[in-house]
């Protein structure tokens, strides 16, 4: 089990058990609750606590990050290939590759996954917590947390200045202008399964986009969305008229441009939400963009 251990500091003596895990560690009353029936949930100096206790400067607080949650199905473990760009003991961040869920599916059982790949190398037992989930499609960076408790936090902190998302894409013609936002909300198209769509009673959906370069009747885009709905930057562009290539589902399904939507989770900034560290992470394109990106034959802007 995860833990995480914080040593009082004069100014929080005084302070009961409750206050610093809601204030300053950030747990939420439901998360309390159930440290409170484990028998290691919390621990002041090593010794089992209530959460009235007062605490004294130097009171070592340690807590359970993995508090017990309703189990998930077991994982199959898969030797599939899954870099790791940066690691400590809270999260890691990996650079997904085209073709890979994040957990198994319904649809496609048999389809390679994040969760396969990561208990492959560190077995069934390890906690996965996928925290910016990226398409199947889709390839490059995505954060996964070693437990709920820096899962809750990092959630928290997506869509904000704290945990900072950039994509590169790569659509057909190209949009006008040459940088904009395009604030369209986006709901389930009814005649699909999976699609969605922009219609006016959607959910709030914000994206920026830039074009960097263009040729052979393609763009090259800077993307960054502002909120977290499901497929928005692939149907923002479509509603732009700049369906990505090869998107199949929202453009057309191009196999001798590239063999899925051209997206790709370029780069990352994030505050560490236990250490503080600021994280600055990207990861190169995938070789079947770079491959694009020389058909195209491209003027930078």
């Amino acid at each position: 089990m995860e833990t995480i251990t914080r040593i009082i500091t004069p100014e929080e003596a005084g302070s009961t058990v409750r206050h610093i895990l809601k204030a300053t560690l950030h747990f939420s009353s439901h998360a309390i609750s159930r440290l409170t029936r484990a028998e290691t949930g919390i621990l002041v100096n090593g010794v089992r606590s209530r959460t009235t206790r007062i605490l004294e400067a130097g009171d070592p607080l340690t807590v359970e990050t993995g508090a017990p949650r309703p189990p998930r199905p077991a994982v199959t473990p898969g030797d599939w290939p899954l870099p790791v760009v940066w690691e400590d003991g809270h999260l890691l961040v990996v650079n997904k590759p085209a073709g890979m869920t994040a957990h198994a599916s319904n649809f496609v059982p048999d389809t390679p996954t994040v969760a396969g790949a990561l208990a492959w190398e560190r077995g069934t037992e390890f906690v996965f917590h996928p925290v910016n989930r990226l398409d199947k499609g889709t390839t490059g960076l995505m954060v996964v947390a070693k437990s709920g408790y820096v899962h809750d936090l990092l959630r928290r902190s997506l869509h904000t200045p704290r945990f900072y998302r950039e994509y590169r894409g790569i659509c057909m013609g190209c949009p006008q202008p040459l940088h904009g936002t395009v604030d369209a909300p986006i709901g389930r198209n009814e005649a699909s399964v999976v699609a969605r769509m922009v219609r006016p009673d959607g959910v709030p959906a914000v994206s920026k986009y830039e074009v960097l370069a263009r040729g052979g009747g393609m763009s090259f885009l800077k993307l960054v969305p502002q909120t977290g709905r499901t497929h928005q930057l692939r149907v923002h562009m479509a509603y732009l008229g700049c369906p990505l290539a090869g998107d199949w589902l929202y453009g057309k399904e191009k196999p001798e441009l590239i063999g899925r939507p051209a997206l790709h989770s370029y780069a990352l900034k994030l505050v560490h939400p236990v250490t503080g560290e600021v994280l600055e992470l990207t990861a190169p394109l995938p070789a079947d963009m770079e491959r694009l990106m020389k058909d195209m034959k491209s003027d930078h802007i």
